[in-house]
């Protein structure tokens, strides 16, 4: 044969965020192998901070010099608005959640060492630190940056592994509680290996009825393709199996309690705010973009789905002691009202724009308020490390009435009360809902709401209104990057509860410019 095989074109400047963040992590891993061990942390925290802080500026620029008109890559990456809007959130989630872990305190000397083992004691004696988690870290937010943009299945699965595979090895580096952090690492990798086969088997059979993995080109054989509808409908549900695992909607949300409680909590900041934002954002890319012209028959699974996490995330989250987990819950019940917005599709692109720039919102007011939750967590400590159970934060509000009042606040943008961010959040995505004609299902999501809001004021009426015990956890002084995340989301969180305006107007222009059929 004569032919020729012609060469990509990969436009870098559009990929310029994703590959700052790659490359940052390749220099981290240099480091880890070259500098002396007692330089590398005062390598790593500035490199991972600056590059996140560049690669933002970097997507800030390319969204004000304007929004490509096609996908990069030969096609496989959209950065379109929403890509870009996505994009911005996890940079500046990650940013902080840094700020966090950048506290030695909360990671293993060695991960290798056996619990209670000598080895392991010689390692908190000699104050040695994993310093190889920044390096983790920048690929796993490289991946939820490439997760969101992906328009093709093959580069989202791929995407899906490099964002999973370094959060399976960060959760199980907890100081303190080895054996559940450990115990949450191997759930966490055995359900992900399930969920990514589900998702690539899902994937090879609508290649096999489309003859594409491209999300555009699948779009436009849907009503074209006869007799080859098994494999799209079970290929269909497949790739949802794989995604609604990610955002932990029932009934995929098994592992999510577990491995929240398990994980270092700086870890689980990360995962429950940048994890989700990227989740949702290749939910919508697949569901709304490859599969938009299936909506009819999606939509009413996806209904029963939203409504089950809905009802067992509030539900099962009142019976929790552990602060951990009952956050956890909360993300679950706040994962079904994300999928309200998924379902709100309409038949106008003005439908569909009110619909996605609602949801954008919700993930950034979600994503601060989370982020801001755990880092209190962090600064309520027994003798044995955090105060994890709820019993050990009675009276917290007459030791440090303070925090508790920030953690009180944090909860109730969580329930979604007037001028808190999570109020105008789920107003944004229940009022696409009901303009698409999902009123019953918004109606189901405010009695979810109202349950919800019982366990948060449980956790505040104990903080407020309980005497404290006399042996009861103290509030550390927290270090300065903790101190700033607090601030950092306790600020945005009053801001886009009592101004949202400008944020929604960005998600509104960023919405316009999905890439769709």
């Amino acid at each position: 044969m004569n032919g020729t095989i012609e060469a990509p074109t990969i436009e870098y400047a559009l990929l310029a965020p994703i590959l700052v963040v790659f490359g940052a992590a390749i220099v981290g891993v240099l480091v880890e192998a070259f500098a002396p061990r007692y330089l590398r942390s005062a390598i790593h925290l500035p490199l991972t901070l600056l590059s996140l802080a560049g690669a933002f500026a970097l997507a800030v620029w390319q969204a004000v010099k304007g929004v490509p008109t096609k996908p990069a890559a030969m096609g496989a990456v959209a950065v379109d608005g929403p890509a870009l809007f996505i994009w911005g959130t996890i940079l500046i989630l990650a940013f902080v959640s840094v700020l966090l872990i950048k506290d030695e305190e909360h990671f293993v000397g060695s991960a290798a060492a056996v619990p209670g083992s000598a080895e392991e004691e010689q390692s908190l004696v000699e104050r040695a630190s994993h310093t190889e988690v920044y390096p983790l870290l920048l690929f796993a937010v490289g991946g939820m940056l490439l997760f969101p943009a992906a328009n093709d299945l093959l580069v989202a699965f791929v995407a899906l592994e490099v964002m999973s595979l370094p959060l399976y090895l960060l959760c199980g580096l907890a100081r303190r509680r080895r054996l559940l952090s450990q115990e949450a690492a191997v759930k966490y990798f055995l359900l992900g290996a399930f969920s990514s086969a589900f998702f690539l088997y899902g994937t090879a059979l609508i290649y096999g009825y489309a003859g594409s993995v491209d999300l555009l080109k699948i779009n436009q054989a849907l009503g074209t393709v006869g007799g080859e509808d098994t494999l799209l409908y079970i290929g269909a549900a497949m790739l949802g199996v794989g995604l609604l695992f990610k955002i932990g909607a029932a009934p995929f949300q098994a592992w999510k309690p577990d491995v929240y409680q398990g994980s270092p909590t700086p870890i689980t900041a990360l995962m429950a705010s940048g994890t989700l934002v990227a989740a949702v954002g290749a939910l919508l890319r697949v569901f709304w973009v490859g599969l938009g012209g299936l909506d009819w028959d999606w939509r009413p699974v996806l209904y029963g789905v939203a409504i089950l996490t809905m009802v067992v995330g509030a539900v099962l989250a009142i019976t929790q002691t552990d602060i951990k987990r009952m956050l956890a819950y909360s993300s679950i019940a706040h994962g079904g009202f994300l999928l309200i917005g998924v379902i709100a599709t309409g038949h106008t692109q003005a439908e569909n724009t009110s619909a996605l720039s609602g949801l954008l919102f919700y993930l950034v007011a979600y994503g601060f308020t989370t982020v801001g939750a755990f880092a209190v967590v962090t600064m309520v400590r027994d003798a044995g490390g955090e105060a994890w159970h709820l019993s050990r934060w009675a009276g917290l509000g007459k030791r440090s009435p303070l925090l508790a009042g920030v953690f009180a606040f944090f909860l109730l943008a969580f329930a979604g009360i007037p001028l808190t961010s999570g109020f105008f959040g789920k107003y944004a995505v229940f009022q696409a809902a009901v303009a698409n004609g999902a009123t019953p299902l918004v109606i189901i999501g405010v009695v979810a709401s109202a349950i919800a809001a019982f366990f948060y004021v449980r956790v505040i009426v104990l903080m407020f209104f309980s005497d404290p015990a006399a042996d009861g956890p103290s509030v550390v002084l927290p270090s300065r990057g903790t101190a700033a995340v607090v601030g950092i989301a306790a600020l945005a969180t009053v801001v886009l509860g009592v101004y949202p305006s400008p944020v929604l107007d960005l998600a509104h222009s960023a919405a316009k410019t999905l890439f769709v059929r």
